[in-house]
């Protein structure tokens, strides 16, 4: 009995064994079925991936040449890819879009995500994503000052000197896009408060709109250019992004507030009732890979497995020095997602209501 029963017993613990391994055979005929089914599909629609934000230009460019997807894209806040995922059910229009850190959770809370883990899931730090795949950070952004240096010969290096200033500043549509709600954060974080408490910045806010110095629309390259305000609060890779695209980028300097910023992300969600879902799950599986996330470092966007990528040296050159990120620290998650619920009905009322 006994050596009868030792070969069945190994064999037994050798499969089981392999079966807690990654086939590396059985993922590249998975992939292979993935792009066999993206390829029929043939088109990917996105919001919320425009091609001058980390670079999405070149993502869906080499896409198109790798597995022949046409896309198509619609800009939107993270709020409005939400509510248009969430109004259109059944029918959806939209494949994919990509959201601040926050409104991952919320999109899933709703039902509206599909949950797809790249072949790269590894490498993904566990705070970065949610653990059935449903959102994962690409890539994060740390909320920094873009500065018109023509229209503000004196530069406004920190919150405190920003608001003892005279300048214009736009921080964007608060309650609907990350990015703005972020900088409101930031701003809390350097005024003493934090996730809990915004009430720091949501007064200085406040006097802003009553000294008509605030602007409330989404910064962008056209705004810029033509300077609608002097200092634009945003991410840092758009801030980087969007002044080389300007033709007077001379004019602008981007920096990270000495007393205190927030450092976040944003994530894919694909839509469970996607009209192309290979497709969807295809773009997250190159988004993900070396080859998309080097994508998104050209962007100016600090890629989720940056510790796993050889970054080429002229990307590197085109960021900032990692000295400016001193006073920078990471959104806390699950505080943020629950503020952000009430941040956009407290923004109108303790800042907007006041607007000269």
């Amino acid at each position: 009995m006994t050596s009868s029963f030792a070969p069945s017993l190994r064999t037994l613990v050798a499969a089981a064994a392999l079966s807690l391994l990654p086939s590396l055979a059985v993922l590249a005929q998975d992939l292979a079925a993935l792009e066999r089914g993206a390829r029929a599909e043939g088109k990917i629609t996105s919001v919320g991936m425009p091609d001058d934000w980390a670079n999405w230009k070149d993502s869906w460019a080499e896409m198109g040449k790798r597995y022949g997807l046409v896309h198509v894209d619609t800009d939107m806040s993270s709020a409005e890819e939400i509510a248009k995922m969430l109004a259109e059910g059944k029918n959806g229009s939209v494949d994919i879009g990509d959201v601040g850190f926050e409104f991952g959770a919320i999109a899933h809370s709703r039902g509206v995500t599909a949950a797809y883990k790249p072949s790269t899931w590894a490498q993904i730090p566990a705070w970065a994503k949610d653990t059935d795949g449903h959102w994962a950070l690409a890539y994060t952004g740390t909320i920094a000052f873009a500065v018109n240096t023509k229209r503000l010969p004196t530069v406004p290096r920190s919150w405190k000197d920003l608001l003892a200033s005279s300048a214009r500043v736009d921080i964007g549509e608060v309650g609907r896009a990350a990015q703005a709600n972020a900088g409101v954060l930031a701003a809390a974080v350097a005024l003493g408060g934090d996730e809990t408490r915004l009430d720091p910045a949501l007064a200085a806010f406040a006097q802003l709109a009553r000294q008509g110095r605030l602007v409330s629309v989404n910064p962008s390259p056209a705004l810029m250019e033509r300077g609608e305000a002097d200092v634009f609060v945003m991410w840092d890779f758009n801030a980087l992004a969007y002044r080389d695209k300007l033709p007077n980028k001379a004019d602008y300097t981007v920096l990270i507030p000495t007393d205190g910023t927030v450092t976040s992300g944003y994530t894919t969600i694909i839509n469970t009732h996607a009209p192309h879902p290979q497709a969807a799950r295809l773009a997250r599986e190159y988004i993900f890979s070396d080859a998309g996330q080097l994508n998104l470092a050209r962007g100016y966007a600090r890629p989720v497995r940056f510790d796993h990528l050889v970054i080429p040296a002229e990307v590197k050159s085109r960021l900032l020095e990692s000295a400016q990120y001193k006073a920078a620290r990471p959104i806390r998650n699950a505080e943020w997602t629950e503020a952000t619920k009430t941040l956009g009905s407290r923004w109108q009322s303790a800042v907007l209501a006041g607007a000269k």
